[in-house]
């Protein structure tokens, strides 16, 4: 039996719909993994029309898991966004089978490209930097292209707790972005404090970047879940969020939920319209349909279900 046991949702007070959070989560996209997406019947039932879904490749996947994924969401209506994780990529000539089986086999045209969370490389590639600078992505036509942001620093990069070669690494891709066609933005780490987030992005237009946010959110989901991810993927500051909560019993019963800081970073964007997040991505580290869920009761037009909108 359980220590603690959540109260259910429907025992939970009812959420009242902002147009500012309605706005917010307008276009916002979400991550799946090929495990995790085979649990969902069908992607029409949760997502609107045309959301973007990013598909992680963890270590180890088959390439003809992830292939096959992007195909079933393309057919679903969805813009497939494949991870394409530098330090599992042998060689530039598996980098070129990835994106051509990609294309050829799922109809994608956009790609996630970042370091990735192992320490060994599996061959030449360490950066998505040096995957950017093979220009195949570019050759093979690929209209949108987004790299990584870490609002809270990096430790496997800036292992001193500082930000140097993260922002180093900020203003390369700026660069790269000026001379591409593809369409390219930042898709951060998961946070859950809003402060830090605004103040980072404030910090990056102050220096020139001005490539646009997809900030990170992670989804629903237990506090413990959220903890544990929390640690292994080395979120900062906002991580006191968390801890906070653990030492409130009230909240402990209660599953976490993004309300508060979408709702602070929704207000902000209103306050100042040039404010550069320009969607949510979220992680759903309580489950795709927990995630869903929330959007669909929060997100009013920004999170009709493409079966529910006739598309």
């Amino acid at each position: 039996m359980a220590l603690l046991n959540f109260r259910k949702r429907e025992d939970r007070p009812a959420l009242t719909l902002t147009p500012q959070v309605e706005a917010f989560l307008q276009g916002y996209s979400i991550e799946v993994m090929p495990r995790t997406a085979a649990k969902v019947d069908n992607f029409r039932d949760l997502l609107p029309s045309g959301t973007r879904v990013y598909i992680a490749h963890i270590d180890g996947t088959p390439i003809e898991e992830m292939v096959e994924t992007a195909a079933r969401l393309t057919d679903e209506g969805f813009d497939v966004m494949p991870h394409f994780p530098a330090r599992i990529i042998k060689d530039r000539a598996t980098l070129e089978n990835w994106i051509n089986r990609y294309q050829t086999e799922a109809g994608v045209k956009q790609a996630l490209l970042l370091a990735g969370g192992v320490t060994q490389t599996a061959g030449e590639f360490h950066s998505s930097m040096q995957l950017l600078e093979t220009g195949l992505f570019d050759k093979a036509g690929f209209d949108r292209l987004h790299v990584a942001g870490h609002p809270e620093g990096n430790k496997d990069i800036d292992p001193d707790g500082g930000d140097a070669t993260v922002m180093e690494a900020l203003r390369w891709k700026q660069k790269f972005s000026e001379r591409t066609d593809a369409k390219m933005a930042l898709a951060t780490q998961f946070c859950f404090e809003a402060k830090p987030i605004i103040a980072w992005a404030d910090r990056l237009r102050s220096e020139g970047i001005d490539l646009p946010i997809h900030i990170g959110i992670a989804g629903p989901a237990k506090l413990q879940t959220l903890i544990k991810f929390a640690v292994a993927c080395g979120v900062g500051p906002s991580l006191r969020v968390l801890q906070k909560r653990a030492m409130d019993v009230t909240k402990l019963l209660l599953p976490y939920e993004p309300t508060d800081v979408i709702a602070e970073l929704a207000a902000h964007k209103a306050a100042h319209p040039d404010f550069n997040i320009e969607h949510v991505h979220f992680f759903p580290l309580g489950g795709i349909k927990t995630n869903a869920g929330w959007a669909i009761e929060n997100g009013g037009a920004s999170a009709v279900p493409a079966i529910q909108q006739g598309i």
